[in-house]
């Protein structure tokens, strides 16, 4: 029986998205090109595992990697937009998740967050009103473990003092956590609601996921 309901938050429960202002347009550059640079695998996993603790730090990172010369003005207008664009993710929730995450709540079922997230990413969880629904918040950064490391659903899960056999996990597949969560025991759900992806993407998180779901009040049906 299930006893807890442990939630991904990039692209499951938040979306990043940009705006008329971005990180990017500090240097003249493309989203793509950005990302490219932002999203470094090895940059990633040093600030996702709390290797780099300053937020200025995480911007000089991704700003030496980059072809161009920027002064400190314009990385710190970087970091202000990266900043804002987390926040304003975090503050602005779908209506459906809200309601969702009260109904769980409401059935009395635990809730935990599993995010791989750096300082910037997770500074302004608490002012989130996602916040008032989890029992437990666990950010990569905080704990120096990346999903899909096994160890970080297991600390989780004892943190709520539930079995794997009594959780369940819903993710939108990134960082191949699903995989991860079934590792580590629990029963997974791959959720499309923030985001479609590719189909080759679909083939291969399907292959971890015991359910699908496209609109995210769906989850309640397996939740029995």
């Amino acid at each position: 029986m299930i006893k807890a309901v442990f939630f991904d938050l990039f692209f499951t429960l938040i979306y990043p998205e940009y705006s008329d202002i971005n990180e990017y347009d500090v240097v003249g550059i493309s989203c793509e090109e950005w990302e490219k640079y932002a999203e470094d695998n090895i940059l990633y996993s040093e600030r996702a595992l709390g290797k780099i603790r300053t937020e200025k730090e995480i911007i000089d990172r991704i700003v030496d990697i980059m072809p161009y010369d920027l002064n400190e003005s314009q990385k710190q207008k970087i970091l202000q937009r990266r900043e804002e664009r987390m926040k304003r993710a975090l503050l602005t929730i779908d209506d459906k998740i809200l309601d969702t995450l009260r109904k769980v709540r409401d059935k009395g079922f635990k809730i935990g967050l599993i995010s791989n997230a750096d300082i910037i990413d997770s500074k302004h969880w608490d002012k989130s009103p996602l916040s008032e629904f989890f029992d437990v918040a666990i950010f990569s950064c905080n704990v120096g473990i990346l999903k899909p490391e096994p160890e970080i659903y297991k600390l989780t899960m004892d943190m709520l003092g539930v079995m794997p056999t009594e959780s369940i996990f819903i993710g939108d597949g990134g960082s191949d956590e699903l995989y991860g969560a079934k590792r580590a025991g629990m029963k997974t759900v791959f959720t499309e609601y923030l985001e479609h992806k590719t189909l080759d993407k679909i083939e291969k998180i399907k292959l971890y996921a015991d359910y699908r779901i496209d609109s995210f009040d769906e989850l309640l049906r397996y939740m029995e």
